[in-house]
């Protein structure tokens, strides 16, 4: 069921200084350009690599989920692994069958690429959070 790793989550207090860390630093040169997201109450930033894409998000507003990561993390740092799956309900119901708890009420919602996408509790991945993200149509 496990597709492609699609992104990184790295959550961040600044956009622009980690943008600033991938660009100067490392040599990033495709950067998109940060938008928010206020539904999910973050402000997101691609940075395209090789092989994936690195996501950073900031909080957004005070209702912002990453709070209870930054009180935890005040530096930031990984948040989750994005992981493209051909069918969200499928692959929904296949976790939820195999003893994973999702995030939430349980219906996937519409992520930073324009897709459905869920999450699953960190206690039945080894401790980390994962994305599932059905895979764009347009790719590949």
């Amino acid at each position: 069921m496990i597709g492609r790793l699609n992104h990184v989550g790295i959550a961040t207090p600044s956009i622009e200084d980690s943008v600033r860390v991938y660009r100067d630093m490392l040599g990033a040169t495709a950067i998109g350009e940060p938008f928010d997201l206020p539904e999910q109450g973050v402000r997101v930033c691609f940075v395209d690599v090789p092989n994936t894409q690195i996501e950073l998000i900031e909080p957004l507003g005070e209702t912002s989920t990453l709070h209870g990561f930054f009180e935890k993390n005040p530096r930031g740092g990984q948040h989750h692994l994005c992981f493209e799956v051909p069918d969200i309900l499928v692959a929904r119901d296949e976790m939820i069958a195999k003893g994973a708890r999702i995030l939430g009420s349980g219906a996937p919602r519409i992520g930073a690429h324009g897709t459905p996408i869920l999450f699953l509790h960190p206690r039945e991945m080894g401790a980390l959070l994962i994305e599932l993200m059905e895979t764009p149509k347009e790719a590949h």
